[in-house]
């Protein structure tokens, strides 16, 4: 962990273990943006893909930051069941900043490769009745308070807005899964179609607690040429968001996965907590500082902050496979080798 970023305090663990110097912290990622950019990726710019949430915007803000707006370039690639907001505040965004930008509708390559059909499908196999105007999303219950094992359920909404609730078995979770990352594979492929055609880097937009947590698609979000922001806890994204001056409307908005046709917060399908809280709770873990005092500092009860370490330690466990490279049966040396960069 990079310490020397934070405004510590040894007395006591609160929120202000956190807090940014934004100044320091903008010129340091910047600088080293450059320095990638020019001694290992070899490239001439960014691409940016936006959607107007706050991690995908600061990344942009940044890149703009290290190399001037004319070698930033930005896509914006909404679907059939993204949120009204999507194209409209990444629209704003690519304004603000005044970089290059293309709207590219994806629902005709979605419908190309079945998505819509597999999805219902998988959704139908729970809710029969779920059909044309339809609505829905998957949510776990909350974790912090259940000592049971969690399920997760599918919520269903009718075009009239009556709501169905159902557990979802393992077979069609992991149908919905796999359809879903259909969306972040596709987005994906859109950005190195244009890094290649402009010879720019592609970049990824992950912060801290989604890249420890494994919320992210394997060759899809989780694909790009370099993370920005992967050593940031969310806290700390919206410190720079401010910092950086990106509009009010971006900044205070609520996070969303914007992958269900419902609207649907991370914290109902992911994360046990809300963001400023898991940050805490994720520090803690990540500096050996107990739950008594995580407990105070959150306001959780020390028996729920254990259950938040444990869901940390099963995520990290079960989403380890996303962090890892193209596994080899022997290995494969170069004189001279060429060593892959692994950190900011």
């Amino acid at each position: 962990m990079t310490r020397g970023i934070y405004e510590m305090t040894t007395k006591f663990f609160s929120a202000d273990v956190l807090k940014l110097d934004c100044e320091k912290e903008t010129f340091r990622i910047t600088s080293r943006l450059r320095e990638l950019l020019r001694d290992k990726l070899k490239r001439r710019g960014f691409v940016v893909a936006i959607s107007g949430g706050i991690d995908s915007s600061v990344t942009a803000a940044l890149c703009v930051r290290a190399i001037g707006k004319e070698r930033v370039f930005t896509i914006q690639m909404p679907e059939k069941h993204s949120s009204s907001d999507t194209a409209t505040l990444s629209s704003m965004l690519a304004r603000h900043l005044e970089v290059d930008t293309v709207l590219t509708d994806i629902s005709s390559i979605l419908e190309a490769v079945g998505f819509y059909d597999k999805y219902d499908n998988a959704v139908r196999s729970v809710i029969p009745e779920y059909g044309a105007g339809w609505k829905s999303k998957i949510v776990l219950p909350d974790i912090v308070h259940q000592t049971t094992i969690s399920y997760y359920s599918i919520v269903a909404q009718s075009p009239q807005g009556k709501q169905i609730k159902q557990r979802l078995p393992l077979k069609p979770y992991l149908e919905i899964l796999a359809a879903t990352n259909f969306k972040q594979r596709i987005r994906k492929m859109m950005e190195y179609y244009h890094a290649d055609r402009l010879n720019y880097a592609t970049t990824g937009t992950p912060n801290r607690l989604e890249y420890d947590q494994g919320f992210f698609v394997k060759l899809g979000d989780g694909a790009a040429d370099v993370k920005p922001i992967a050593h940031l806890y969310k806290t700390q994204v919206f410190e720079l968001a401010e910092y950086l001056g990106l509009p009010d409307e971006i900044r205070l908005r609520k996070p969303t996965t914007d992958t269900y046709s419902l609207p649907q917060g991370q914290d109902e399908f992911y994360f046990a907590l809300p963001y400023d809280k898991m940050d805490l709770c994720l520090y803690a873990k990540n500096n050996a500082i107990s739950k008594e005092q995580t407990a105070e500092a959150t306001g959780l009860t020390p028996e729920e902050v254990e259950r938040v370490f444990k869901d940390i330690d099963q995520k990290r466990a079960t989403t380890n496979y996303l962090h890892l490279p193209p596994l080899l049966i022997d290995e494969v040396t170069e004189i001279g080798g060429r060593g892959g960069e692994k950190t900011l």
